[in-house]
């Protein structure tokens, strides 16, 4: 193994570099030290070190290297213990990103796993363990490696005073990793075992075999027959994706009556073919006293005490026995990720400080490793749980879950291009070597049945108002019918207080009502083009025509032919044809090499540079958020933000709540910091090195504004990605109530100030997220689960889950009362939309997190509070209120033909996308008060009173089939919608039916 060490340590007599280097050979590993000044590390792996498969290509003629020295060494994996990138080293640490390139080829060159592990040398281990890595440390061995494709990074110690000690614990984690990746390389492909993991959360909602964006039954296919032709052994696999899901299901979902030694046959159907069956023959269980021997005293104790005894859990677990249900292929086993925690109660695990995973979570990671004696893991999809177990939030431990159960398993992540974000968790918790995949084709909305007969009667009517008026009032009955008076109330009726009514219009000027009109008219044409994800990717598969025109037209706009050269539509083209390098690279993972990185974010907004897909996407530099073009963008939504709420309310609004998200921040390079800077009334200030050191105050004259106070909602990710942008920020809001400025022209010195003469402690602070280490507002766990009463319940499970203070003292601490207070004086909520895949409409996380803030602001000021949101990816940055956005979306993708149609033409996993909306409406209607019965009308008579889509999603996922007329029947229930008994009666019998149906298979 290579490994580039500090020279200066050597000189300086630290005792790390020895004891490192004894340690590997001790392990059976052959250390190749070269030691550096820091600089000069590419230099280092280019010259001084080959590799059998840069042997080969030499051989061939393909010299990517020409300076490789003739005494170099071959090694099987490179290890810095340097960190920062790779060309440039610390020199270059500010400039990351432009020599990527360099680095990527040189690497490439080598193909072999390129590991960063090393010691804190700029932060001491007490912190690490207590809080995590943080500030420049993190960017240093985590962010900045990454953009040279660093992969399976562990902190090996770190300083105890002015010295560097090693934690030997993390050094054999390390070497437990890099001997996994040599065998993979080394074990013939025959003999080499493969685990694959399905999700399956939220259990018993259809969701099993499904992933975001990734239609997961045709692309598991696709890789098991591309590992077939490989050589991997993988028996005899059934010909259809959909049936593979079923049986994987079915050995998940395995109860053993009476006695457990039954052996278990998974039920076959007539029309499947039975030879491969017999091969799947399989129950696996893990006795607790195994189990206890896997985990060790230490880890066994700690779940015993969360969970009473290992056994007690009564999650899969039958007497002393855990359940490890999955099927096997030949070499390669395929299971669903276990469920994580208690279903129906979210609410017991929310205060405890030190989680655990259940006892069988940990059995059937355990299981992969000691029983099924796993060569590598492949998780299916985004995204599963195990990278988000409780543990330090970056820079796991010995004590870190994720670092636990996953041990030395090479772990091949397949993760939607698109969300650098959360994929960062995957990578830096979960040892993810990331398989970005394309996000599925974009779809133009169209009009569709009511809307596009309304445009049709608009266009007759307008062509001849005179001879047409008689269409007046069918126009007026249409727009009531779809709803779209709530869309584009008819502001003239509103000020008279006038009922917008086909008997009433006659009471208004031919001209008031054409006004009218070309407002409705232009509305709808904003309909008809928005975008929307068209179904679901299949993994490794080139878009065919239809779809690479649809890719083509998002991206160029309609008028692609006339304004954009041939050659430009020729580069996208091809980088879009490369997305069968997904399948390709997650196969050269699987031999254990080198997989090159990629920026992760999406086409529309970011560009070519985030194809082709296949890569291991990586995000930004923290340290230079905001960017100079998100900067000026969010001070320009921050303004309109402003301007806004004067308009509405005559004055400015005393306290804004910004929503902080990874996910946003990473793809706009930090558009809500431009936001929040705005309002404060500040600026990034750089460095010489570009490196954003402060946020400075500007002076009140050149605001024009005062000061807004703000409240900072920052998700996990933020929260755990961005420390120093954090603690930035919190010494600007300490400044910002220092100031000696008039009170009704600095709001958060004014809130400061009331506070403190209550006595309260750390009187501005203003970042406020879920407790340390763990994520969720968990909202949207108590509305899957339907276990709440009224939305002050909800708006009391936000509040529990976000009063944790960040900053640079507070590390999670509570502070209800700053909290309280800042939610009292809320008038307005702002956020960024990222991306067109996931609107407000699309993920539980929207309405959990941005729904939950809002309810609880209304409960505390006891007013109604606005929600702005800015759809990022679009050139306009006009903020849209909340109940606008929500119509738009559901008109443009739930309510329309064109998306219901891609969606469930994809089978289970399309079926169950229909479905997580369906509880996102219940969702919105309980957190934001979105009760519009015309969305509950059309999504009834187009999923369950359409006899042939019904039939269509019972068949492909009956369970998704009944959350979705569960949620219809639910929103009567709760007063959301008023139904009429005749569609009641009949989602009923619909209901009792696929119940029934249910209730029969798992008998």
């Amino acid at each position: 193994m290579g490994i580039l060490l500090y020279r200066k340590h050597v000189i300086t007599k630290q005792p790390y570099i020895p004891q490192l280097i004894k340690d590997f050979e001790k392990a059976g590993l052959i250390p190749l030290p070269i030691f550096i000044n820091g600089v000069e590390g590419h230099v280092a792996v280019r010259d001084w070190m080959t590799t059998d498969y840069e042997t080969q290509q030499r051989q061939q003629g393909n010299l990517e290297i020409l300076s490789l020295s003739p005494e170099s060494a071959k090694v099987d994996i490179i290890v810095s213990t340097i960190g920062f990138p790779l060309v440039g080293g610390p020199a270059g640490s500010m400039e990351a990103g432009r020599q990527v390139d360099i680095a990527k080829g040189i690497l490439a060159a080598k193909n072999i796993p390129y590991i960063v592990a090393a010691p804190l040398l700029i932060q001491d281990i007490h912190s690490w363990t207590r809080q995590g890595i943080g500030g420049l440390q993190s960017v240093v061995l985590y962010a900045l490696p990454e953009l040279d494709g660093a992969i399976d990074t562990v902190a090996l110690g770190g300083l105890v005073g002015e010295d560097i000690y090693l934690i030997p614990e993390r050094v054999q984690r390390l070497i437990g990793r890099v001997k996994s990746w040599v065998n993979l390389k080394q074990k013939p492909v025959s003999e080499r075992k493969i685990a694959v993991i399905l999700y399956g959360f939220p259990p018993g909602y259809g969701a099993t075999g499904t992933a975001a964006l990734l239609n997961v039954p045709r692309s598991l296919l696709k890789f098991l027959q591309a590992l077939k032709s490989q050589g991997y052994n993988v028996g005899e696999l059934p010909s259809d994706g959909e049936e593979l899901i079923r049986l994987v299901k079915e050995a998940d979902e395995f109860y053993p009556e009476n006695n457990l030694e039954t052996r278990y046959i998974p039920s076959v159907n007539e029309n499947v073919e039975t030879r491969y069956i017999a091969s799947l023959q399989q129950e696996n269980f893990v006795n607790a006293r195994t189990l206890e021997k896997w985990l060790g005293y230490l880890q066994t104790t700690r779940i015993e005490k969360q969970w009473k005894s290992l056994s007690g859990s009564g999650i899969k677990t039958y007497g002393d026995r855990f359940h490890v249900g999955g099927i096997q292929f030949g070499n390669v086993w395929i299971g669903v990720q276990p469920p994580l925690g208690i279903q129906g109660d979210p609410m017991r695990l929310m205060f405890e400080r030190d989680l655990t995973p259940h006892p069988q979570y940990a059995a059937y990671y355990k299981w992969l490793q000691n029983e099924f004696m796993s060569d590598a893991i492949v998780h299916f999809g985004m995204h599963g749980t195990v990278e988000w177990l409780p543990g330090s939030p970056l820079g796991n431990t010995g004590y870190s879950w994720s670092d636990i159960l996953l041990g030395d398993l090479p772990n091949l992540y397949i993760y939607a291009a698109n969300n650098p974000s959360e994929s960062i968790l995957a990578k830096r918790r979960g040892y993810g070597v990331l398989i970005s995949h394309n996000v599925p084709p974009y779809g133009r909305a169209g009009l569709y049945k009511e809307l596009m007969a309304l445009r049709d009667l608009i266009s007759e009517y307008r062509e001849d108002p005179q001879k047409n008026y008689a269409l007046k009032e069918g126009i007026c009955k249409k727009i009531i019918d779809t709803g779209l008076d709530a869309d584009c109330p008819f502001e003239e009726g509103k000020k008279l207080g006038i009922e917008f009514t086909p008997q009433n219009i006659g009471m208004f000027s031919d001209r008031v009502f054409n006004d009218y009109l070309v407002i409705l008219y232009e509305y709808l044409q904003v309909l008809e083009n928005r975008l929307f994800s068209s179904g679901l990717h299949i993994l490794g598969e080139a878009p065919n025509q239809e779809q690479m025109n649809s890719y083509l037209n998002a991206y160029f706009g309609d008028e692609q032919e006339e304004n954009h050269p041939e050659d430009e539509q020729k580069f996208i083209q091809d980088l879009l044809m490369q997305s069968t390098d997904e399948l390709r690279n997650l196969l050269r993972g699987l031999n254990g090499e080198y997989i090159p990185p990629a920026p992760g974010g999406d086409l529309l907004r970011d560009g070519a540079g985030v194809l082709p897909t296949g890569r291991n996407i990586h995000a930004l530099d923290p340290y230079r958020m905001p960017s100079p073009g998100a900067y000026e963008r969010g001070r320009e939504i921050a303004k309109k933000i402003i301007q806004q709420h004067l308009q509405e309310n005559g004055s400015y609004p005393e306290t804004v709540a910004v929503m902080l998200w990874g996910l946003d921040a990473i793809k706009t390079r930090g558009e809500s910091l431009g936001i929040l800077l705005e309002l404060v009334g500040a600026q990034p200030v750089k460095e010489g090195t570009g490196r954003i050191v402060r946020y400075e105050l500007k002076p009140l004259p050149e605001v024009e504004h005062p000061r807004i106070d703000v409240l900072g909602n920052l998700s996990g990710i933020f929260r755990d990605s961005f420390v120093n942008i954090i603690e930035l920020l919190d010494d600007l809001f300490q400044r910002a109530a220092d100031i000696d400025e008039p009170l009704d022209q600095n709001f958060i010195r004014k809130h400061a100030l009331e506070l403190k003469e209550k006595g309260i402690e750390n009187s501005c602070a203003r970042l406020f997220s879920n407790p340390a280490g763990d994520f969720g507002s968990l909202v949207n766990d108590q509305v899957v689960d339907g276990n709440w009463e009224s939305s002050d319940e909800l708006a009391n499970t936000w509040q529990s889950r976000n009063v944790f203070s960040y900053g640079r003292q507070d590390k999670g601490q509570a502070r209800p009362e700053v909290l309280n207070q800042l939610l009292g004086s809320t008038s307005r909520i702002v956020q960024e939309i990222d991306s067109v895949e996931y609107g407000l409409t699309d993920i539980q996380e929207y309405y959990g997190n941005t729904g939950g803030l809002k309810k609880a602001a209304e409960k505390q000021g006891g007013k109604k509070i606005k929600a702005s949101f800015v759809e990022s990816f679009s050139k306009d940055t006009t903020p849209r209120d909340l109940d606008d956005l929500l119509r738009m979306e559901y008109r443009t993708k739930l309510l329309n033909p064109k998306w219901a149609e891609a969606m469930v033409n994809q089978g289970s996993g399309g079926a169950f996308e229909v479905s997580q909306r369906m509880t996102a409406l219940i969702g919105w209607g309980g957190t934001a008060d979105f009760t519009d019965d015309w969305v509950y009308e059309q999504a009834a008579d187009t999923y369950a009173l359409d006899a042939e889509m019904a039939e269509k999603l019972r068949n492909t996922n009956p369970e998704a089939f009944k959350n979705i007329v569960g949620r219809m029947l639910e929103a009567h229930g709760r007063g959301f919608w008023d139904a009429s008994d005749e569609k009641l009666q009949k989602l009923r019998e619909l209901y009792e039916l696929v119940d029934e149906e249910l209730e029969g298979v798992n008998e």
